[in-house]
């Protein structure tokens, strides 16, 4: 008799399971339609954007730009300055606004005063830069043009072996924008877009088609992107970028390095798309939330090493699609933090050649998924530490007696139907969730298996520079 109870209960609550499921399942697909009424948008759909080409030069006359510009009463004419400066020699400027544009086809140095600032008069770029070893230091750039067309910048640079350090650029539509341009260092300048919705800004820095360059302790606000395309071999190194679409994306660019950044708070902290043999190392990113909201994300990109990183409260830490793109190669991910996150790592598809090994991964809503019922087994996983890990360590090797195993139960529902995900961590699925694991009617899907978890967190996890971990407000 106590049997036929027990079975009768077991039949109870897996009717009630279905029913609920059924419910949610019809609820999330009518938000779904609602989603798309209102044009929900993800915006790594569009991730390689359709600008990647350089502009077109812009159609007017230096006559009609000049004709357009308008600046305060007192400006003096830069260009003038310049042209009487000789070649190797220093343009000191004194405090006060001096009108643009101004080009630079000879080496020398360019210094200013706090308070030097030189304005674009709302029409085109501010000054470009077609010599090598030109020096720009301590000026301000403002009020560029607003056309994309013509990438209006507060400076384009054309040259090689500058430096470009202690500015700011302000209500300016880009920053630098570099083009066929090697071996500059642009540091500790400060830079934001103009005052438009994020993605009608222009970017901070924009490299294109150049390589070596060293992008060093910058601070960005409130532009577009960060981008580095068609180029190699430069270093991002302590910039501080925040309030922005992608902090930096990087497009079919090779052997760069990113190290000791901050990003937080944009879209997309770092994506590397149809980009190989790049390093990420002792960065810290944060709050890229939103729909489309990634810490890391890759495409199609190979050969990564991907080290010491915090990757901290973001809609997903990592986002994978069809990356290693060369099946002899592969992507490393070691002594990262991944950790307070939607999900700490997210498959666009059961992809394989990827190394996870030495990471850490606690207070994270889901510690991996993978989209259209696939599997991550086919990428190592070794010597990670899993807050929900629940065995034991008997022998005290600091390895778990047994492996760490990632299941999906009822959170397939919003692992499979995207638009289920409105009602991740609700109530009612955490419910389904708890029926399906006492009493599955289903069998589960494994996702993951790491045969050593580390029973203890991992000291040198996450980003090591002294300082790097400081919180942008």
């Amino acid at each position: 008799m106590s049997a036929r109870l027990r079975l009768q209960g077991w039949l109870r609550g897996g009717a009630l399971a279905l029913s609920g499921l059924a419910v949610l399942v019809l609820v999330a697909f009518a938000f779904g339609r609602i989603a798309t009424t209102f044009g929900v948008y993800d915006l790594t759909r569009d991730a390689g954007f359709a600008d990647h080409h350089p502009p077109p030069p812009d159609p007017r006359s230096e006559e009609e730009l000049e004709s357009l510009r308008r600046f305060p009463r007192d400006a003096a004419a830069l260009q003038p300055l310049i042209d009487a400066t000789p070649t190797g020699s220093v343009l000191h400027l004194a405090r006060g606004i001096y009108a643009a544009p101004g080009v630079v086809n000879r080496p020398m140095r360019i210094e200013g005063e706090p308070g030097t600032v030189i304005d674009g008069g709302g029409v085109g770029s501010i000054m470009t830069v077609t010599a090598d070893d030109v020096q720009v230091i301590g000026l301000t750039f403002r009020n560029s043009g607003e056309r994309h067309e013509s990438t209006d910048s507060a400076v384009r640079l054309r040259g090689k072996h500058g430096v470009f350090r202690d500015n700011v650029i302000e209500d300016c539509l880009f920053g630098f924008e570099l083009k066929q341009s090697d071996m500059n260092i642009i540091r500790r300048n400060r830079i934001s877009s103009k005052d438009l919705p994020e993605a009608l800004r222009g970017d901070a820095i924009r490299v294109w088609y150049s390589n070596g360059n060293r992008i060093e302790d910058n601070e960005i606000f409130r532009t577009r992107d960060t981008v580095v395309w068609y180029s190699k071999e430069n270093i991002l190194d302590g910039n501080r970028i925040r309030d922005s679409r992608y902090g930096v994306h990087l497009m079919y660019a090779h052997q760069n390095s990113m190290r000791h950044n901050v990003l937080v708070a944009n879209t997309v902290g770092v994506f590397l798309m149809y980009a190989n043999d790049n390093v990420l190392a002792d960065n810290v990113i944060q709050y890229s939330q939103g729909p489309s909201g990634i810490g890391i994300g890759f495409k199609e990109s190979s050969g990564a090493r991907i080290e010491h990183n915090d990757v901290f409260a973001n809609a997903r830490g990592l986002f994978m699609d069809a990356s290693p793109y060369d099946p002899e190669s592969h992507n490393a991910f070691r002594g990262n933090r991944f950790a307070y996150n939607g999900v700490a790592v997210a498959f666009h598809s059961g992809w394989e050649g990827n190394a996870f090994e030495d990471n850490s991964f606690f207070g994270n809503h889901a510690q991996a998924m993978v989209a259209g019922g696939g599997s991550a087994q086919r990428n190592i996983w070794s010597g990670n530490f899993w807050d929900s890990y629940d065995g034991f360590d008997r022998n005290h090797d600091g390895a778990g007696d047994t492996p760490y195993r990632v299941w999906t139960w009822a959170d397939r529902l919003w692992m499979d139907v995207p638009d289920a995900q409105f009602f991740r961590g609700a109530p009612s699925l955490e419910m389904i969730d708890l029926v399906e694991r006492l009493g599955s009617l289903t069998e589960p899907r494994l996702v993951l298996a790491d045969p050593a978890p580390r029973i203890d967190a991992i000291a040198d996890a996450g980003a090591r520079r002294a300082g790097v971990k400081e919180v942008l407000r």
